[in-house]
């Protein structure tokens, strides 16, 4: 069980403080928790509350990064992508592209085949691992390609390429890993805003927060202070010169995709983007615009709408319509300043910056990718410290990885689980959402059936899923529940009635009382991003 206690925080001293509780800070925190060293990490919202919950939900190499000629990067991101699809097969799994090639089409069948092999290339392909795995390449002529993907339109359709790359979900990614944090002896705490800090001799020697649940401040002391704060970087005074900001929107659509993925280039300026199956339904975005507006307040607004639907219409046989959209939700990335004009060229790539007072920035970087960034900041606070323990994630099993064969047991808990009338595709999302842990929120179902039902219909989550979530993943607000720990929020549009009763269920176990209920239902319905 996540349990949040705040008190845990002041009155002693620790190694590292992390200041930020998304991707890079959820690693950063887990990997100097293994290495022995003494951690806290605070969050001003929620565990992954802004862009690493906004992503597009892959873990890959970049292939439109080959354009750009940045191939250190893509066989980085690659690299990680194996590694973590061997370490967390319950949080990472493979997912194929298809990328049709029409007459018209910017890049023609030649040069997209020669990226492709390049792509493999890099991976580490042909090899035993990369061909088993179904990551190589593979071509089609348009009418193969055609019957793979039936809702493309078919004129002009000269055929196409399928290759491989993963998928995760970001937010349990993060929450997975605060987890393995906590166990292995971290303090974590959400809902703790960072509110100074505090130096001595010219060195920063911890921080002052404030506990936004109880309304409480105290003092933090910390050796080494690492920020991951994503966007809230830019705002800091070191952060101002070195943050590039830009905005990506993605809009939930029906569910037009199954089991495979597209990407495609929009035709009105070159960009590529991505048709995704997510939760039974398909992501569609992303956009790539600079960013120069509140960062506390990152909406999707019109011209997004108009751009992505525009874009996908380009290619669908059946257009899209603003009435088709389920959901929306929009994420600020941080990349290095850099002099080019159009963010979709600014490499995504990661550094760590030192400002004078000692304080470690983290700047840019990638979600798959995140791990390895992490230890190279865990490296140089190790350095600092006069500590000698060498990177502890680089080949350790995920916190909520099954310790079996993963085949034979995902196949043993899912028919346990249709045993217990839990349909097949909201099982095979149990599974991805809690590995091991699985077996734990299946219990609950043999002392009430009901809760193996679907909480809405057309999505693959079930009550028992809600209630685990509630009584185990330090859950503090109604938002945190429907929009990170399980995505409703932006996978439907829930009306107030169904979030009066979703509330109900829970309210018991958050000790929220009538008027605590109506508040979280208000914030829901007036921030549907969680945010």
């Amino acid at each position: 069980m996540m349990k949040r206690n705040f008190s845990l925080l002041p009155d002693r001293q620790f190694d590292l403080l992390v200041c930020g509780g998304g991707i890079y800070g959820a690693w950063t925190a887990y990997d100097a928790a293994l290495r022995g060293l003494s951690v806290a990490i605070v969050e001003q919202g929620d565990w992954a509350g802004a862009t690493s919950s906004a992503s597009s939900k892959l873990i890959h190499g970049g292939l439109r990064y080959l354009e750009t000629y940045d191939f250190k990067l893509v066989r980085k991101a690659l690299q990680e992508r194996q590694r973590l699809l061997e370490l967390a097969p319950h949080r990472v799994w493979p997912l194929r592209f298809g990328v049709p090639v029409y007459r018209d089409s910017r890049i023609g069948t030649l040069q997209l085949k020669a990226g492709l092999m390049l792509y493999d290339f890099l991976a580490g392909w042909p090899g035993e691992i990369m061909s088993d795995a179904g990551i190589a390449h593979r071509h089609f002529d348009h009418v193969a390609f055609s019957e793979r993907f039936p809702a493309l339109a078919r004129d002009g359709l000269k055929g196409g390429f399928t290759y491989g790359d993963a998928q995760t979900d970001d937010a349990r990614l993060v929450l997975e890993l605060i987890a393995g944090a906590m166990s292995a002896g971290a303090v974590c705490v959400n809902y703790c805003r960072l509110t100074g800090l505090v130096e001595a001799g010219g060195q920063v020697c911890g921080a002052t927060v404030r506990d936004l649940i109880d309304d409480k401040g105290a003092q933090i002391l910390a050796r080494q202070t690492v920020y991951t704060a994503g966007r809230w970087t830019s705002a800091s005074q070191p952060g101002r010169e070195w943050c590039r900001l830009s905005k990506g929107v993605h809009l939930v659509m029906p569910g037009t995709m199954t089991d495979e993925a597209l990407l495609l280039t929009a035709q009105s300026d070159g960009r590529v983007f991505f048709m995704i199956p997510w939760y039974g339904m398909t992501l569609l975005g992303t956009t790539d615009n600079d960013y120069k507006g509140d960062i506390g307040q990152v909406a999707v607004e019109k011209g997004d709408i108009a751009y992505l639907l525009a874009a996908a219409n380009q290619y669908l046989r059946t257009a899209w319509s603003e009435a088709d959209i389920a959901g929306s939700f929009a994420g600020v990335r941080v990349m290095k300043r850099s002099g080019k004009a159009d963010p979709s060229d600014v490499s995504r790539d990661w550094e760590l910056k030192t400002s004078p007072n000692g304080v470690h920035y983290s700047i840019g970087g990638k979600l798959t990718s995140a791990r390895e960034d992490a230890a190279c900041i865990v490296d140089i606070v190790c350095g600092q410290l006069g500590v000698d323990a060498p990177c502890a994630t680089q080949s350790r099993r995920f916190p909520w990885a099954p310790q079996e064969d993963y085949s034979g047991w995902s196949v043993a808990i899912s028919a346990k689980a249709n045993q217990l009338g839990v349909d097949r595709e909201s099982a095979k999302w149990l599974i991805r959402r809690h590995g091991k842990r699985a077996g734990e929120v299946l219990c609950s179902i043999a002392d009430d059936p009901r809760l193996a039902d679907r909480i809405i219909p057309g999505l693959p989550l079930i009550h028992a899923d809600l209630q685990f979530c509630a009584r185990n993943e330090m859950v503090m607000h109604l938002a945190d529940l429907l929009r990170r720990r399980m995505p409703l929020l932006v996978l439907a549009t829930l009306s107030e009635d169904t979030l009066r009763r979703l509330a109900g269920t829970v309210a018991g176990t958050m000790g929220w009382d009538e008027a605590a209920v109506s508040r979280e239902i208000e914030t829901c319905v007036n921030h549907p991003n969680g945010e």
